[in-house]
């Protein structure tokens, strides 16, 4: 099949249908999305799918915690996802289920070519039992150290510290996610996959198939034994029945990738499109999947082999990102940046966020950074600053001047010619998924659009008879120099597109259009296309955020004050806790808060200020024992340099209590 007409399927991975979308998941959807839209602009036929993942035990649970079936559930949670998608301009051909007559078929039919062929097999096996809700856990429902880094609190089939996979027995002091009892292990016959089977095949595709990190690491696997691969769960399980065994289902990550061929069947019954030409084996068509690297594994190592295994054709191309974080940590819903993608909506413009990744964006697994601060300078500087200026400045003088009319010729058609020239750089970005540099690209462009404005100074230039048709022809370049550039963007602003060709007066724009001026033609009158971010839309999004955390809380201190985000037992380890003895107190001159303390560690003394004069008089603390937080550096304060901090509890003001170690306790001993 030649470049120029190519057949592409794409994918993204299944979100899981017992919660909303946030914005660490369009992270992914966004960037497979700008890929399928910029190969569509392209001139190719490119289709792009997804599905909900449907199926498991957090589904039964979640729906029996609601009250709901587990079908109400899945219904109402893909209405969710369809419209957020939908808000994002996530543009799918076809969205599905797993829980849909498709997939069981496909799942079957895999089932049953693969245990055909002797890669099924079946033993008894130790599995995780939670006593109190008398069910076997899933994997995911186990919780516990990673037995090969010594993580704290993975799940129990993946590691997302070290990327490992194992077993749930595998964990060190296992917990359940359910009910918080230890788990007891219990014989229970399982089917297996034998994943061994395909080492020679997995070897060669992982190096053409997948980024080199990402290869690299998934043969460490084929350094130790090849493992099988648990493909069945017991019941009671939300799910599909495996054929010919009793109270036995397909693990929900059995049949979750084979979604992807059930979502691509649906669309091909109701369009009219050819299945076999896509997934039987030696097809000329591409098929691509966009997934995280917490999912890596399983897309790259199981799933082709599966597919190799059935006689479908397997992946082109299996693109993993990293995480996204917010303001440089981990999203968090008390810092108000765990921020669902619904949220977002209520207060800023989808492509902004689009664009934002955009910048960010190249092919590698690197985690992406969203800092709210460089996301709104971004924005205002490069789309509202930079691109959108040059037709804003340039409209207005056509439509008024002009009557919206056009010049018959370029002044500079050799400035126009590069723009065009940097489309091949700018294409081979996007196909290489570099978006960043294709952006880069395209801004520098954009400068140098605004710098050509600047230097003719059309406003001058209208003053004079003489000179008013220069002013029109100078207008004429900045808005086909702008035309060029949105062609450039339209996959990652496809609205911004959309209202440029009706302000244009044009047709869709598609890629080949960059290459011709538009001239003598009319345009219509301009109206702003995009519209700079304030400070109060991002305090709102972010105040929003934090209320929906606090919504629906248990009343009592935890309400007011929630848990802060998870940290490792490391982290931990590194602040040292000491008992100290209060040798000294006194006021602080001019603060209204501050005591000063002079600490005993037992031989080294310590100068802090506390904020607890509102709780404590300072005759009433000498000689009491506390605990101090003993290596934290040195702060600068308006009244003095404080060398630590003593610990209290309390919500503040009278009502605040300095934590006192019992009796026994000598200044200097750490606590542990």
């Amino acid at each position: 099949m030649t470049e120029s007409n190519r057949k592409l399927l794409v994918t993204g991975a299944l979100p899981y249908a017992n919660g909303q979308i946030h914005l660490g998941h369009l992270l992914e959807y966004i960037q497979a999305d700008i890929w399928t839209r910029f190969q569509r602009h392209r001139g190719h036929e490119c289709y792009y799918v997804c599905a909900d993942d449907a199926h498991g035990t957090p589904i039964m649970l979640k729906a029996e915690e609601e009250g709901v079936s587990p079908q109400e559930l899945i219904d109402r949670v893909g209405v969710e996802h369809r419209r957020d998608f939908d808000g994002f301009l996530v543009a799918f051909d076809n969205y599905h289920t797993t829980h849909s007559a498709e997939n069981r078929h496909f799942v079957e039919l895999i089932y049953q070519r693969l245990n055909d062929r002797g890669h099924i097999t079946r033993r008894t096996i130790k599995h995780l039992f939670d006593p109190e809700k008398q069910i076997f856990l899933p994997d995911r429902f186990v919780r516990g150290t990673c037995p090969k880094c010594g993580a704290e609190d993975q799940y129990g089939d993946n590691c997302e510290a070290c990327g490992s996979t194992y077993s749930p027995s595998d964990l060190i002091n296992p917990r359940s996610a359910i009910s918080g009892a230890t788990p007891e292990e219990r014989e229970t016959e399982q089917l297996f996959f034998r994943l061994g089977d395909f080492e020679e095949f997995l070897t060669k595709w992982l190096g053409k198939h997948t980024q080199k990190e990402v290869a690299n690491k998934q043969k460490e696997l084929f350094e130790e034994e090849m493992f099988e691969w648990d493909i069945s769960r017991n019941a009671p399980y939300w799910g599909f029945e495996i054929p010919g065994e009793t109270d036995k289902y397909f693990y929900v990550w059995m049949d979750a990738p084979i979604g992807y061929l059930a979502s691509f069947r649906n669309l091909c019954d109701r369009k009219g499109l050819d299945f076999d030409e896509y997934f039987n084996p030696g097809s000329d068509c591409e098929l691509y999947h966009f997934i995280g690297k917490d999912v890596a594994r399983f897309h790259t190592l199981f799933w082709p082999a599966q597919l190799k295994g059935a006689d479908f054709r397997t992946p082109d191309g299996v693109w993993v990102h990293g995480f996204l974080t917010v303001n440089g940590q981990k999203m968090s819903k008390s810092r108000g940046t765990f921020i669902m993608a619904n949220t977002y909506l209520n207060h800023l413009n989808p492509e902004y966020l689009r664009y934002y990744f955009a910048v960010k964006l190249d092919n590698s697994i690197d985690d992406l950074d969203l800092n709210l601060d460089d996301f709104q300078t971004r924005v205002n500087s490069d789309l509202v600053g930079k691109l959108v200026n040059i037709a804003s400045r340039c409209a207005g003088f056509v439509n008024k001047l002009f009557d919206g009319k056009l010049s018959a010729g370029l002044p500079d058609p050799a400035m126009f010619d590069e723009f065009v020239a940097a489309g091949d750089r700018i294409a081979d970005a996007f196909e290489s998924r570099r978006y960043n540099r294709a952006v880069r690209e395209v801004m520098a462009l954009a400068d140098r659009a605004n710098q050509y404005i600047d230097a003719k100074k059309p406003w001058i230039l209208v003053r004079d008879a003489g000179t008013r048709s220069q002013a029109q022809e100078v207008c004429t370049q900045g808005l086909n120099l702008f035309r060029v550039l949105i062609t450039y963007l339209k996959p990652v602003l496809p609205r911004t597109a959309e209202n440029t060709e009706a302000f244009l007066n044009i047709p869709p724009l598609t890629w080949q259009d960059s290459r011709s001026p538009l001239l003598d033609h009319e345009i219509n009158r301009f109206t702003p296309l995009l519209t700079r971010i304030e400070n109060r839309q991002l305090e709102a999004m972010v105040e929003e955020t934090k209320a929906a955390n606090v919504k629906g809380r248990a009343t009592g201190p935890l309400a007011d004050d929630p848990i802060a985000d998870e940290i490792s037992i490391d982290e931990f380890f590194r602040v040292d806790l000491r008992v100290a003895r209060i040798r000294d107190a006194s006021q602080v001159e001019g603060a209204d808060k501050l005591l000063q303390l002079t600490l005993d560690l037992g031989g080294e003394t310590r100068n802090i200020l506390a904020g607890i004069k509102s709780a404590y008089e300072p005759g009433e603390l000498k000689g009491r024992l506390t605990v101090v937080v003993a290596n934290l550096a040195p702060r600068k304060m308006k009244f003095g340099v404080s060398e630590g901090m003593v610990l209290c509890a309390g919500p503040g003001g009278n009502d605040l209590y300095l934590l006192d170690p019992d009796s026994g306790a000598q200044p200097g001993m750490r606590i542990r």
